[in-house]
C-alpha cells in the first residue's frame, strides 16, 4: 500500500476519480509495495484500483492506452526508502572516506530496483527468496556485484555471512532468463589469480544469460586506518591480471561469439599497455564501469577532429586531469594542436592529495587540489575540466566547492567536459 501524492490533470487516474491523499493498495488484484509494482502492472489498458480513501475501500475503474502512463505521483520515486547495503566490503570506498562530506557520499547504495531502473550494481545480500521469484516473474534484467564465486572467499570479502549463500540467486536468474552484467572488485592476493579463473568460469557456465562481466582494480584511498590490509596493483600484477582475462575472452568468443569479460581501462594504464582497439570493446557493455571509456574518447576526439574545418583561431587552454588520464589527454591536445596552428592547449596532471596518491582517476579530484596545484600555473583563457568531477547535473565538487569557487580563487573561466570526443574538441576550440 502506498499513499497518493497527487495526480496528473487530465490523466486516467484523474479521469477515473483518483485523489491525493487516497491509498492505493492493488492495480487489477495485484498488491501495491513499491515503484516496479506500481510500474509492473499498472501498464495494461484497463485498470481496476483498490483504493483506501479515509475508512473505505473503494474500486475505481481507469482506461488508458496500454504502457500509458496512469497518472499518480508518489512522495518518492521509489514509493518507499532506497535500501541501503548490508554489507561491509574490504575494499568499499565509502568506508574510505575522510568524515566532514555531505551526507549523500556516505550512503551505501544495494537496491535492486534501481539496478533495474538506473543501472546500479547490487550483491543480491539483502534479498529473499521472494525478490527473487518477483525479478524472475517481471523479467528484470540486473546488474550485480559479484566480486567472487567462492562462497567462503564471498563472506570474507563482503563481511557478511549470507554473502556465499546468495550466490545461489544468480544462478537462479541465470537458469530463469534473466539477463545479468557483473562487476568484480579485484583485489590483490584475494581474488586475483586462481579466484579469478574460478570466478570467471562459473560466470562463463552460466551463459548465455551473462550479458557481460567487468574486472575493476580496488581503490585505495588514505583514509585506511584500521580496515583490512590492502595493496594495489602494479605493472606486473595488472598485466597478470589482464592476461588471464584475455585468456578467458579467446575462450569465450569461440564458444560463444562474444567475449563477455572486459578488464577496466585502469589495469592497461597502470600495466603501462596500450589500449585496446574498439572492435575488442564489442558494443561496450561495460563502459559505465570504465571499460572502454579511454579507447571511446580517443576514437571520437579523432574523428571529430576530422570533422572539424582548419581556421587560424589564436587561443590558449588548458585541461586539468587525473594521472592515469593524462598521456591519453596530452596525445589528444597535440593532436589539435597540430590541425589548428594557432592553438596552444596545456594539459596538467593533478596529484590526489586529498584521498591519496594512489588516486588518480579525474571523477575523484577536489576543488581544492585544483586550487592548490593550478595557483601559479599558466592557464590561459580558459580551464578545462572532465564532468566526472563534478555532482550530478550541478557544478559541486567532491569536497562541496562550485566551479565558481575554482573560478574565482583562480581568476579563469572553468568549462567542464564529458567524457566524449567531441564535447572535448568542443571545449578545447571554445565551440561549448
Amino acid at each position: 500500500m502506498v499513499t497518493i501524492n497527487s495526480v496528473i490533470p487530465g490523466s486516467p487516474a484523474h479521469k477515473c476519480g483518483a485523489a491525493k491523499g487516497d491509498i492505493l493498495i492493488k492495480i487489477n488484484d495485484h498488491p501495491i509495495s513499491d515503484v516496479l509494482d506500481y510500474m509492473f502492472y499498472a501498464t495494461e489498458s484497463n485498470l481496476d484500483l483498490e483504493i483506501q480513501r479515509n475508512s473505505a475501500v473503494i474500486h475505481l475503474k481507469a482506461e488508458k492506452d496500454e504502457y500509458d502512463d496512469l497518472g499518480l505521483e508518489f512522495e518518492t520515486f521509489l514509493m518507499d526508502c532506497k535500501q541501503s547495503c548490508r554489507n561491509k566490503c574490504v575494499f568499499c570506498f565509502i568506508d574510505q572516506m575522510p568524515l566532514g562530506m555531505r551526507d549523500s557520499l556516505y550512503f551505501k547504495d544495494d537496491d535492486a530496483r534501481l539496478s533495474f531502473l538506473q543501472g546500479n550494481y547490487v550483491t543480491l545480500t539483502n534479498l529473499n527468496q521472494n525478490d527473487i521469484d518477483r525479478i524472475i516473474r517481471m523479467k528484470l534484467n540486473i546488474n550485480v556485484s559479484v566480486h567472487t564465486t567462492n562462497p567462503e572467499l564471498r563472506v570474507k570479502m563482503m563481511n557478511n555471512r549470507f554473502a556465499g549463500e546468495k550466490l545461489n540467486y544468480i544462478r537462479q536468474l541465470a537458469e530463469n532468463g534473466i539477463k545479468l552484467n557483473c562487476q568484480i572488485v579485484c583485489c590483490p592476493g584475494l581474488n586475483d589469480g586462481a579466484e579469478l579463473k574460478r570466478s570467471l568460469s562459473d560466470l562463463g557456465a552460466l551463459m548465455p544469460n551473462i550479458s557481460s562481466m567487468a574486472v575493476v582494480p580496488v581503490g585505495l584511498s588514505k583514509f585506511r586506518d584500521g580496515l583490512y590490509p590492502l595493496t594495489s596493483f602494479t605493472k606486473e600484477t595488472a598485466e597478470e591480471t589482464i592476461e588471464i582475462i584475455e585468456e578467458f575472452q579467446a575462450e569465450f568468443l569461440r564458444k560463444f561469439g562474444t567475449r563477455i569479460v572486459f578488464p577496466s581501462d585502469e589495469f592497461y594504464l597502470i600495466a603501462e599497455r596500450d589500449i585496446p582497439t574498439a572492435e575488442k570493446y564489442e558494443d561496450y557493455p561495460q563502459y559505465e564501469n570504465g571499460v572502454g571509456m579511454v579507447r571511446s574518447l580517443i576514437d571520437e576526439f579523432m574523428d571529430a577532429l576530422d570533422c572539424t574545418e582548419y581556421d587560424n583561431r589564436q587561443r590558449h587552454v588548458s585541461i586539468a586531469t587525473g594521472y592515469s588520464a593524462v598521456g591519453t589527454i596530452k596525445s589528444l591536445a597535440e593532436a589539435a594542436e597540430k590541425r589548428f596552428n594557432g592553438l596552444k592547449c596545456t594539459v596538467y596532471a593533478i596529484r590526489n592529495d586529498f584521498f591519496g596518491e594512489s588516486i588518480t582517476v579525474a571523477g575523484l579530484i577536489t576543488a581544492q587540489d585544483l586550487i592548490a596545484q593550478l595557483m601559479d600555473k599558466e592557464l590561459g583563457e580558459e580551464l578545462l575540466i572532465s564532468s566526472a568531477m563534478l555532482r550530478k547535473d550541478s557544478d559541486v565538487f567532491l569536497d562541496d566547492l562550485t566551479i565558481t569557487d575554482v573560478s574565482r580563487e583562480l581568476g579563469v573561466t572553468i568549462t567542464s567536459a564529458e567524457n566524449d570526443g567531441y564535447d572535448l574538441l568542443d571545449a578545447i576550440l571554445g565551440l561549448k
